[in-house]
């Protein structure tokens, strides 16, 4: 098996959860025998090739056009993409499947597509239409509309959650039969690497509990749900300590937040933390939040429960499928601070609840959530694909075998 993936997110360019999906992924599918070749951005003096765990990653970087918005950019992006696409295919020849991730990748996925007639599947990790909660204004309308286009184009549509696959369902008018649900997966030897420079005390006092957030910090992450419920909290156990760790858009309005609260002194922002700086801290902590108003899948969720520490969610998307309430974690509703505030205060209280709550998350993260059981599942979808692609009168094999021979003579006549 031998598939294209692109993606616009792959370490060390990583602004959400999609750059250590996609390096998870293809480093699981790699183990279990798939050839994947991977075109994403690059920045950070990224190389432009190389081999990650038998993936082969290469990397382009947009035209250096002014670009007025983000849109834009997206769309030198996938030029830049299928400028680099068309070497790749005449040096390695014939692709089974075409793998692309998100909206962002939506135009050279479907250019390749119709033009070397590959089947193509997607993965959607979130809708513009979810992330805003509605569309309510042209730009977002905008991506929508790509993210439907991308949809329809292919041949199989994956998502992480029974959530998502309502959602994408529901906005994208799929039908039932075209959308896959394959969780996402943790690796947990990625939690046992902790720092060596930073210590307990730069973060709270000996006596003090922690409460840790880790994340992007945006509106939808429901982060000034967890500042609302400080006050309570600290009614109910005086000798707490808020970590939140993340950058984002929301930086300053949270801050002020904690300010208007009268508890500014009790939350530390960190800014960006490294791994082994976060492992250190999901040690330390005593319980790990995530509150979010809307979220596909929580994939934070899963890290905390990697990394052996008591987990409560909001009961919302797919962050709430991944957590048993009361077996391998809680469950706060949704958008309701006091009852986050009584969750966070049941395992303060009670340290017995966290142990148990932790210990039967990490066994089931072990056994569930899994990278080689995802690939083996993402692979299934894969041949499942080729095999229906193989007899559908949209391509003939030999067809697609005289379009690479002469694009292979034409790459040889001029490189």
């Amino acid at each position: 098996m031998r598939v294209l993936m692109l993606s616009w997110e792959y370490p060390p360019k990583s602004v959400g959860g999609l750059a250590q999906h996609v390096y998870d992924l293809t480093c699981a599918l790699a183990k279990d025998g798939v050839e994947v070749h991977l075109i994403a951005s690059g920045g950070k003096k990224a190389p432009s090739f190389e081999r990650v765990h038998g993936v082969n990653v290469y990397r382009v970087e947009p035209y250096r056009v002014s670009s007025p918005d983000f849109v834009t950019w997206v769309a030198q992006f996938n030029v830049a993409v299928l400028e680099r696409v068309f070497p790749i295919l005449a040096e390695t020849g014939k692709f089974h499947v075409l793998h692309a991730h998100d909206w962002l990748v939506a135009y050279a996925a479907r250019a390749i597509k119709h033009a070397i007639r590959l089947p193509l599947v997607v993965t959607i990790h979130a809708t513009e239409y979810g992330r805003n909660h509605g569309l309510h204004n042209d730009t977002q309308r905008h991506i929508s509309d790509i993210e439907w286009w991308l949809t329809y184009e292919a041949w199989r549509v994956i998502c992480c959650s029974r959530y998502m696959e309502g959602e994408i369902r529901h906005v994208f008018q799929l039908p039932q039969d075209k959308v896959s649900i394959i969780p996402n997966g943790v690796d947990v030897a990625n939690f046992k690497t902790k720092s060596g420079s930073v210590k307990r005390s730069e973060y709270a006092a000996p006596d003090e509990k922690i409460v840790f957030y880790v994340g992007r910090l945006v509106k939808e992450k429901g982060v000034q749900v967890l500042l609302d419920a400080v006050p309570e909290i600290l009614a109910g156990h005086p000798n707490t300590k808020f970590v939140i760790a993340g950058k984002g858009p929301h930086l300053d309005s949270l801050k002020f937040q904690a300010a208007a609260l009268g508890v500014a002194n009790r939350v530390y922002f960190t800014g960006y933390i490294n791994d082994e700086v976060r492992n250190s801290l999901y040690s330390w902590s005593d319980v790990a939040v995530f509150p979010s108003l809307y979220e596909p899948f929580g994939i934070v969720a899963l890290e905390a429960m990697a990394a052996r520490t008591p987990v409560i969610v909001a009961d919302c998307g797919g962050i709430s499928e991944i957590v048993k309430d009361g077996e391998d974690g809680l469950k706060a509703n949704t958008g309701s601070s006091h009852s986050l505030a009584q969750n966070v205060l049941a395992i303060l209280k009670d340290p017995r609840l966290g142990d148990q709550l932790k210990e039967n998350a990490y066994s089931r993260v072990l056994n569930e959530f899994n990278w080689q059981n995802i690939a083996r599942q993402t692979a299934e979808v894969y041949r499942e694909v080729q095999e229906a692609h193989r007899s559908a009168p949209w391509v003939a094999s030999e067809r697609q075998g005289g379009i690479f021979e002469r694009f292979n003579r034409l790459f040889e006549r001029y490189s």
